[in-house]
């Protein structure tokens, strides 16, 4: 376990010149440790996931060499034929992608944007892809006026993640699974779909509130369990009310972001910190309501304060009725009387560091920044405590998931301190180097935040309704989409792009992966994998045949493992500590942004590449992987109709079963034209 000092050096952002490759320790010692010569990802025991939070592709990865970035040579137009990268708001300003600076400015202690599902549908925009910026307007007054959605970061600012992608495999055609914020892509990730029934008019999930009401249908775990597949979820503490200050909640729970706690069936209520927590926390809410209902008794319905007051009345009077009620249902003795099954899935999905003896602890650090004395608490204890000792003693699980603190989880209402929580990760699994010889570790992310992304995503078209675009005719799409009745109707995805790195001994060398991925593909290659490694015949059921057409398995990003295989990458050592985070709160806002001038705007258009206000990716290109892609579009004029028809086909003569099912975006720009009700029009062809 770290020391004091280590965990500081390792909660850092690691760095090194502008532009180099950087290297942590982590990453070189899993480039050295090399697999049997011949070996494939089958030849894997342990599959390690980590979901992290809240933030789009070309936010992170957008000046990455040799990916889809800014650099796009296909980028699309919006209607006013502006390039994608000039966004412009309702007053009329129209501004390019900025850099946000995580050192010299606060941007990482300015929160989060909007990513509800009106915000995600509302900057799609039909497919214009044009209102970015009103969509995601900061919640915070104070920066409403900035066009926040537009930041994004380089290698200067979070180099880990460009080593890793360096190291290793980056996907740059990965999509989350819905236009909607963490929780209902979350659902997908871990269970296939937002539906408890394969069925239209059964309930699309697509709201957080909703979700963490508690939702039941099967879970991908549940189907490992069955199957006799070990699995388990670390988390240093579930998050579900069970004492925790604000603060120590940011560095102690789990942030929300194990979504099994919201199924009925893993009965995360009968945790015996959550049942012995109920009498204090009713208490506690007995005496609020006491004060609350006095201060309202002090006002009169005309008081500023007199609608707040009582907002906050009936919110204590919910929350105390709900922990009457658990009080009642849910006892120690209800948990001994469950049936095996469902303690074994309660234990496996809430594995907590009840062993670490400061695993509810926070210490302060103090430090001294050009001589003004600083302060920050920290954890006391291991918040991968449990995961550390599985590894060390061999009893890591064929599937394991983590789940880190807020402020580990890379989500923009917290700093950025989640570059350690991912490099002690590596730290564990490259120690032994037996364990990484036969591990796969996936870096995802749940959802884009409010930031922007320059590539539509292919969405599911309303069901035989062509004005929206086409699929095969096997393929029904009426799953895919969100009624009224639900909320904003629609499809439910595919969203926006968001990063994914595959690191494994069979995915490093720097490649980039170009296939379409979204959440569910992870499960995809679960099963693939499983199947094939103990014969088994597991199937996520709940993943819809539209979405398991377009979105590939991830297989495509492993390669056999050949001793001759080169990696010459530069090695720069990690040498900037976590203070710097903390600096950074006290700087200034970020302000190199500017609504450009008419002027300006034109010479973009002319030639993007010569702008200044155009970010550039970094120079270099890096080796792709192979897809099992065979593409056709065929176009000519019917003189019938006098139209011009374009024919889309996805072939299967070279690669046969593997061939992958191809999502195409047809892009109209005659917007006026009343032909066009679904301005980005999607088509998707299986073969």
């Amino acid at each position: 376990m770290d020391t004091r000092r280590d965990f500081l050096k390792k909660a850092m952002m690691f760095t090194g010149a502008a532009g180099m490759a950087t290297l942590p320790l982590s990453i070189q010692k899993a480039l050295a440790i090399n697999p049997e010569p011949n070996s494939t990802y089958l030849d894997a025991e342990h599959i390690v996931i980590l979901m992290q939070e809240n933030r789009s592709f070309d936010h992170m990865f957008g000046t990455l060499n040799g990916v889809r970035g800014f650099n796009d040579p296909r980028a699309m137009k919006l209607p006013n034929n502006n390039p994608v990268w000039l966004q412009s708001n309702k007053a009329g300003e129209t501004y390019a992608p900025f850099r946000l600076d995580i050192k010299d400015t606060k941007i990482t202690w300015m929160g989060s944007l909007p990513h509800g599902r009106w915000s995600q549908v509302g900057a799609r925009n039909n497919g214009r892809m044009d209102n970015w910026i009103d969509a995601k307007k900061s919640g915070d007054e104070a920066y409403a006026h900035m066009p926040l959605t537009m930041g994004y970061y380089t290698r200067e600012d979070i180099p880990f993640y460009y080593a890793l992608a360096d190291a290793f495999t980056v996907c740059d055609q990965n999509f989350c699974s819905a236009l909607c914020p963490t929780d209902p892509n979350r659902l997908h990730f871990w269970s296939g779909t937002v539906r408890a029934e394969h069925d239209e008019d059964s309930k699309a999930f697509i709201d957080n509130d909703d979700i963490e009401r508690g939702v039941e249908w099967r879970t991908f775990p549940e189907l490992l369990e069955t199957n006799n597949i070990s699995w388990k979820v670390y988390q240093n503490e579930i998050t579900i009310g069970a004492g925790f200050t604000e603060e120590e909640d940011t560095w102690l729970g789990n942030f929300g972001d194990n979504p099994l706690q919201y199924f009925n069936q893993y009965n995360a209520k009968l945790l015996q910190r959550y049942v012995s927590f109920l009498p204090k926390q009713i208490s506690s809410l007995q005496e609020d309501i006491k004060k609350q209902q006095t201060k309202l008794q002090s006002l009169t319905q005309a008081d500023k304060e007199y609608g707040h007051a009582q907002q906050e009345l009936k919110y204590s009077q919910e929350a105390l009725d709900v922990a009457l009620k658990d009080k009642e249902k849910y006892k120690a003795e209800v948990f001994e009387s469950l049936p095996g099954y469902s303690k074994n899935i309660h234990q496996k999905a809430f594995t907590v560091n009840s062993n670490d003896p400061h695993q509810h602890d926070l210490m302060p650090l103090n430090y001294s920044d050009d001589a003004v004395g600083r302060e920050i608490n920290i954890p006391k204890g291991d918040v991968l405590h449990q995961f550390r000792q599985d590894v060390e003693s061999g009893n890591m699980p064929a599937v394991s998931w983590l789940a880190a603190p807020e402020n580990f989880s890379d989500h923009p209402s917290a700093p950025w301190f989640g570059s350690w929580y991912l490099s002690e990760t590596m730290d564990i699994l490259t120690k032994n180097p037996e364990v990484w010889k036969k591990t796969i570790f996936i870096l995802a992310y749940d959802e884009n935040d409010g930031y922007f992304d320059h590539v539509p995503p292919f969405v599911a078209p309303v069901n035989n309704n062509a004005a929206t675009g086409n699929v095969s005719k096997s393929i029904d799409t009426r799953m895919d989409h969100v009624k009224l009745k639900d909320d904003i109707a629609g499809p439910i995805g595919l969203g926006f792009r968001v990063p994914l790195v595959i690191a494994s001994p069979w995915s490093r060398g720097g490649y980039v992966n170009s296939e379409v991925f979204d959440h569910t593909s992870t499960l995809q290659f679960l099963e693939t994998f499983l199947n094939k490694k103990y014969n088994k015949s597991i199937q996520e059921t709940n993943i819809t045949q539209w979405r398991r057409t377009v979105c590939g398995d991830l297989t495509s990003t492993f390669r056999s493992y050949n001793i001759h295989d080169k990696h010459n990458l530069p090695f720069v050592k990690k040498d900037l500590f976590i203070e710097s985070i903390h600096k950074a709160k006290f700087k200034n806002l970020p302000s190199n942004y500017k609504a450009l001038t008419t002027k300006e705007i034109a010479a973009i258009n002319e030639n993007p590449n010569a702008s200044s206000y155009i970010p550039q990716q970094e120079k270099g290109i890096r080796p792709s992987c192979a897809l099992p892609y065979e593409l056709y579009t065929d176009g000519n004029i019917n003189p019938t109709n006098k139209t011009f028809e374009i024919n889309f086909k996805a072939g299967n003569n070279f690669f046969k079963d593997a061939a992958s099912g191809v999502p195409f975006l047809l892009h109209a720009y005659n917007y006026d034209n009343a032909d066009f009700k679904e301005i980005m029009q999607c088509l998707q062809v299986m073969h």
